[in-house]
């Protein structure tokens, strides 16, 4: 027990499940206590056995497996463009200080700017169609994601640049050498930024969509179906988790020694060699 309240002391993957499971119990037993006293009317918190016979019907009448894919593929086709032009913009903007000087004004502003005052100008430039969603969705996620990346390409030890350069590195093996390093980093910043999309991508999906999640909760709004309107947000959310989940199998994956580094030393990510990075350069790898 008092190992709960020493400072960073890590706790057992038993103890962490039963936490979760202790956190979610207390959700779900407020919930049933609201309900079933109605300290809240019913219109606007459903009691819980209706929205899981509601999660029910979403499997089964409104294709809540369609919606979800459909929700996904969007994000996704914005997550790649995102991602083709922040990273190697990123990169270069950490190499080259005139340049981010250049765009960080710009940059900088963008990300406290709130999303939502820009749907009618997407609206406008592109219409109502798919090209207005994946593109709004860009726009949501591409700030943050270029943040990170020259964040975390400024992270690199110059160490590993003037060893590279030793060994007779060129200019664009150098830059090869920055995104090497600092790539399993920018790589963990993916389960955040796909977050964000799945919270954008709702709005997006509101404005004359036939299909995905969001349509699929605004169209249950419409009819006051709040308990459909609940399952919906709970589906939401576990295909957020899973999705989620898969980013992070995948970087275990990729980046094995992250973790046993994280644990090595206390949370900090490892760096590799620049011999490693430099031959990995030279050979295109």
């Amino acid at each position: 027990m008092s190992n709960l309240f020493s400072i960073r002391k890590e706790i057992s993957p038993r103890a962490r499940i039963a936490l979760a499971f202790l956190s979610w119990s207390v959700i779900i037993l407020l919930w049933i206590g609201l309900t079933h006293w109605e300290i809240l009317p019913p219109f606007s918190l459903p009691k819980p056995m209706g929205v899981l016979r509601a999660f029910g019907k979403l499997w089964t009448e409104y294709d809540l497996l369609g919606n979800v894919m459909e929700s996904w593929w969007r994000i996704a086709q914005a997550f790649f463009w995102c991602a083709v032009v922040a990273i190697p913009l990123g990169i270069l903007m950490a190499s080259f200080r005139w340049l981010f000087e250049l765009i960080n004004p710009i940059a900088a502003p963008m990300r406290a700017m709130p999303l939502t005052a820009f749907l009618p100008a997407f609206i406008a430039l592109f219409g109502m169609d798919e090209t207005m969603k994946v593109a709004f969705l860009w726009f949501g996620m591409f700030f943050y994601l270029l943040a990170v990346v020259v964040e975390e390409a400024n992270r690199v030890d110059n160490a590993l640049l003037e060893t590279a350069y030793t060994l007779g590195a060129k200019q664009r093996h150098a830059l090869w050498l920055i995104f090497r390093a600092s790539f399993p980093a920018i790589f963990s910043s993916f389960r955040i930024l796909y977050d964000i999309g799945w919270t954008y991508v709702i709005l997006a999906e509101m404005v004359n969509a036939r299909k995905g999640v969001g349509y699929m909760v605004e169209a249950a709004r419409k009819v006051l179906d709040f308990e459909r309107v609940y399952a919906g947000i709970i589906a939401i959310g576990i295909a957020a988790f899973l999705f989620r989940f898969l980013l992070t199998f995948l970087e275990s994956k990729l980046f094995p020694w992250r973790k046993a580094a994280s644990a090595f030393s206390g949370g900090a990510a490892a760096v590799p060699s620049a011999s490693v990075h430099l031959k990995a350069a030279k050979h295109g790898a």
